[in-house]
Order: C-alpha cells, then sequence, then structure tokens
C-alpha cells in the first residue's frame, strides 16, 4: 500500500504527485493487520514484525532500518579514528535539529542538553540564511578586504572592556588557546605557564600541553611538559578544600606562582577558565582570579581567560566568565558559541601584546576570519541581542536551578546543584 493522505493502490502511477510529495510505502500480507504510519519507537519491534520491508520493490538496497543503522556505524569505526569516540554505546542516528531539540532516523525527538556549540538552538533560519546568501557570493581568506570581517571583529571588541581590542579570527577553541599561550609568551618573552588542574583547554600541542583533565587524559598531571606548572583545581565541592574553606585555593596558587619567581622561572602566563565547564559548571571562589592575576602581573606575566565554553552570555547575568570573577584578563579565548556550530573561534587582546607578535613572524588562518565565518559571528550577534537569549539563560537557567535545588532539599543523594545561566 502506498499512501499520500489518501491511498493510492499498488501498481497505480504515482508520477502525478509532482515534487515535495510525501509518500510512505508500507509492504504487508492481505490478512495481515494495518500497520499504523506513526508508532512509538518501543513498539515499533512488535510492528516491523508484521511488516516486510518494501525497498527492493522501489529499487532500493534491502535490509532492516537497524541493519543499516549498525553498517553505518561499523564504517564509522573503520574510517573514523576510534579515538574521537560518540556519544552512547548505541548512539541514535541524528540527522536533524530544530532549536533545542535533536531528532533520530527512527523518528524519536530529544531534548538536546549536551550540546555545547548551538546557543540559538540548531537549525537556525537567520544562520542559514545568512550562510547561505554569503556562499553565493564571496568566501575566500582574511587577507583579502572586505567589510563583513571589519565590522565582525568591531563587534567583538565593542563586547569587552578596556583595554581589549584588538581581535585575531581563527576556527576552534583549541586554535584560539594556542594562539593566546603564544601571544602570552611572545609579549613576556617568557615560556612558563600556570594552568589549573582539573581543565580542558584543547587538542593542539600548546592547549594540549595546559590541559589537565584526568576523564579526558588518565595520565595528564605524569605528562604534561617542563614549562606547565599546575595549581589545585579550586573546586569548592569535590576538591581538597571545601564550602568556606574554599577561600584557601587562592592563597596558594600565588605561592605557587611567587616560588616560580624566586627560582627564576617566573610565569609568562597564567591561563584558566573563568567559571569551570568540563569539571562541572562549578563557580571559582569569590576573588581567586583578582588574587591569582595580581600575583602573575606583580612578576611580569599576562592573564589567558579561557571563555571557550562559558562565555557569550550563557552565565545568564554576565556575558564573560571574568565578569563574574570582576577582573579583567589580559587575553581571552572564545569559540564554541561564536559559530553556532560553524567553526570560528577567537583571540582578543591589546594592541600592544597583539603588535609584539610580530618578533614571532606573521599570523594567518586560512579560514579564520572568512566572509562566511564573519558573517556566522554577526549573525549569531545580532540574534543573541535580538532574540534576547542571554536574559533567556537567566530566566530558565534559573528556573531550572531553583527545582534542582528543591530536589537536593527533599533528597540526601544530591550533594550539590551548580551553575548559572544555562
Amino acid at each position: 500500500m502506498v499512501s499520500t493522505g489518501a491511498t493510492v493502490q499498488a501498481g497505480e502511477d504515482i508520477a502525478h504527485l509532482g515534487s515535495g510529495a510525501s509518500v510512505h510505502v508500507a509492504l504487508r500480507s492481505a490478512d495481515g493487520p494495518a500497520a499504523p504510519r506513526l508508532v512509538r519507537p518501543e513498539y515499533a519491534a512488535g510492528w516491523l514484525a508484521l511488516t516486510a520491508d518494501p525497498a527492493p520493490l522501489l529499487g532500493l538496497p534491502a535490509g532492516s532500518d537497524r541493519t543499516r543503522e549498525r553498517d553505518l556505524l561499523d564504517r564509522r569505526g573503520a574510517a573514523f579514528a576510534t579515538v574521537q569516540e560518540h556519544y552512547y554505546a548505541n548512539p541514535p542516528r541524528i540527522e536533524r535539529g530544530w532549536r533545542h531539540h535533536l531528532l533520530s532516523t527512527e523518528g524519536r525527538s530529544y531534548l538536546d542538553i549536551v550540546n555545547n556549540v548551538t546557543p540559538l538552538g540548531h537549525a537556525h533560519p537567520r544562520v542559514e540564511e545568512a550562510v547561505s546568501r554569503q556562499l553565493r557570493r564571496l568566501n575566500t581568506n582574511s587577507r583579502f578586504h572586505y567589510a563583513s570581517v571589519v565590522e565582525f571583529t568591531e563587534r567583538l571588541a565593542g563586547l569587552l572592556p578596556d583595554p581589549l581590542d584588538t581581535v585575531f579570527l581563527v576556527n576552534s577553541g583549541s586554535e584560539a588557546v594556542d594562539l593566546g599561550l603564544r601571544l602570552a609568551m611572545g609579549a613576556t618573552g617568557r615560556h612558563d605557564v600556570v594552568a589549573l588542574r582539573e581543565a580542558y583547554h584543547g587538542w593542539t600541542y600548546a592547549s594540549d600541553a595546559v590541559s589537565t583533565s584526568l576523564q579526558d587524559n588518565p595520565n595528564a598531571l605524569a605528562t604534561r611538559p617542563s614549562w606547565v606548572h599546575t595549581v589545585d583545581s579550586p573546586n569548592s565541592y569535590r576538591g581538597r578544600h571545601r564550602g568556606a574553606d574554599a577561600v584557601r585555593y587562592g592563597p596558594e596558587a600565588v605561592a605557587v606562582i611567587d616560588d616560580l619567581a624566586a627560582s627564576d622561572r617566573p610565569a609568562g602566563a597564567f591561563i584558566g577558565e573563568t567559571f569551570y565547564g568540563n569539571a562541572g559548571g562549578v563557580a571559582l571562589p569569590d576573588g581567586y582570579l583578582a588574587e591569582v592575576y595580581a600575583a602573575v602581573r606583580r612578576h611580569g606575566g599576562l592573564t589567558v581567560a579561557d571563555e571557550v565554553q562559558v562565555g557569550y552570555g550563557r552565565l545568564g547575568h554576565w556575558f564573560w566568565g571574568f565578569e563574574q570573577q570582576g577582573v579583567v584578563p589580559d587575553i581571552v579565548c572564545v569559540a564554541k558559541a561564536m559559530g553556532n556550530g560553524h567553526p570560528l573561534g577567537a583571540v582578543i587582546t591589546s594592541k600592544d601584546v597583539a603588535d609584539r607578535y610580530r618578533d614571532q613572524g606573521y599570523f594567518f588562518s586560512s579560514t579564520g576570519g572568512s566572509p562566511v565565518s564573519s558573517v556566522v559571528g554577526l549573525t549569531v550577534l545580532d540574534t543573541l541581542r535580538d532574540e534576547d537569549l542571554q536574559g533567556n539563560a537567566v530566566r530558565v537557567g534559573g528556573r531550572l536551578k531553583r527545582r534542582l535545588e528543591a530536589l537536593a532539599d527533599r533528597y540526601g543523594i544530591i550533594g550539590a546543584v551548580h551553575g548559572t545561566g544555562l
């Protein structure tokens, strides 16, 4: 049976249906029950047992959806380096998304609370239209002169306090962190870096070197290069100092920074997320970054803020995580949310620090700041503003947190509720 809203008998010419028509094909025995057109996924196996695969009749490959999905997963494992992994042991096949939903090929809709690169939601029409329009016009590298890269970097710099007024555009958070560290090393002439434990910063050489998350790399702390020095994770819930005792993390980090300087290896940079991302959405203790930043600068170093996961309005009350700490870093690294899934990252610093990079040669990224990337960046900023998504993070995140805190009051198994905004 073939149906398109009205029943069409098998063998009947359906060419007259025209482009865009929805065609449903079902093959069953004459005396068998008619399967519903749509069923819940948990009932699918039972109904599939009462139907046959119509694919051969339509000139399509035979085989059940489940067989084809397993074959696709096996092909992924054969060609796509397995160290890249995938979510879930038996992952659904996700081919579509809309706003905050992901849609599987089995027809199931999922609320997406995992994704960290699409702050506007999936398939946002404003982004799609902007990208399509720009791709029809031009996409090239940023050494050519065009308006969108100027407009985007002006907008981006305008979101940051003085003296952060100069922008480098790249393709990812890993590249942004790598460049941020190179800027600090070049400006100070020092290569020692202080980093937080339990942190993840990326997969390039430099960003991986300062990544200390044991969850991402069980050997992280034992395999850091000699120029990386770590300080205790200022985790007020799971760390060494908990609750009110978390104020001790700041002075301890300052002591490490002072000791490095005393041993004639003053840090050229301190890098840290301004609000813990991978380590559990935990806020740093109040005043922590102010103490650490002051110590680094006292010895001539620069401070690098990793805003890749926590910046761009997601905290709700603050556009940048460093605002929550009441500090201004020397270098800010950002990506993920900037492009709503399009590969886009940036490093923002002062003109003085940026100009010192000349001592290391030129900087160039083939697609960082391309016309399409710049248009995507502008469109994301416009949409964040026009749809009040930072305000939405306050409202929805606040409601979620209040309800979770209410559960924590009722159930002792809940140890803490962390986070701000979304």
